[in-house]
């Protein structure tokens, strides 16, 4: 049987008031700059991404809004499914705080690359780990549902770190360590019973030759 292909995209970026604060899974709109600016950016997606493939996204504003600016940079208008367990992880009582004042209210030690480790779980929040329990089934039904298809997936860089940490079996703590710049192409399929990782954080060299 032919793999489940997928071609996960990080949103692009969110408004600069957004960005001062841990916003979670607050749906906050992309800046203007993202919409505008990065144009080259959404071309090569327009470009690189398969054609047919099944569109998802998450149930935040952002991923969908990102979806809409490939399409408008020359991908076919596609039905977009929404996936809600594909949401940024949930950061409770702690959303909308700054990132200075969350050091005081952190129990474990911060990540090396993350401003809270993958154990911690925020008052009225989740944990990385339950994120990754989340996103599992769901990577796992759309594998079933589209064997040998191509979907394309534009989520957050915590739910796609879910997804990598799910394909390869690390741990929480592992899949922090993973860069997913806005607007970059993580590739993995499901090939039978098993995950393969194709490609992470894929970007353009030379933006010009996507005009």
């Amino acid at each position: 049987m032919e793999p489940a292909r997928f071609f996960l995209i990080r949103h692009a970026l969110v408004e600069a008031t957004a960005r001062a604060t841990l916003y979670g899974n607050m749906d906050v709109p992309l800046c203007d700059l993202s919409l505008k600016g990065e144009a080259a950016l959404y071309r090569w997606l327009a470009a690189r991404l398969p054609r047919p493939a099944h569109w998802v996204a998450s149930s935040l504003v952002r991923t969908q809004a990102t979806a809409a600016a490939i399409f408008a940079a020359g991908y076919p208008d596609r039905e977009l499914a929404i996936e809600p367990d594909l949401a940024e992880q949930s950061l409770g009582e702690w959303q909308g705080i700054s990132h200075e004042a969350l050091v005081e209210r952190l129990r474990h030690p911060a990540h090396p690359f993350w401003p809270h480790g993958a154990e911690e779980r925020p008052p009225g929040g989740e944990s990385f780990e339950d994120m990754r329990a989340r996103v599992r089934p769901v990577m796992e039904r759309l594998a079933r549902d589209h064997a040998g298809q191509d979907v394309v997936i534009v989520a957050h860089g915590g739910s796609i770190r879910a997804a990598l940490a799910h394909a390869l079996g690390i741990t929480a703590h592992q899949a922090l360590t993973f860069s997913i710049k806005n607007l970059s192409l993580t590739r993995i399929e499901k090939h039978g019973a098993d995950w393969r990782v194709v490609a992470v954080n894929e970007e353009p060299w030379i933006l010009p030759d996507v005009d």
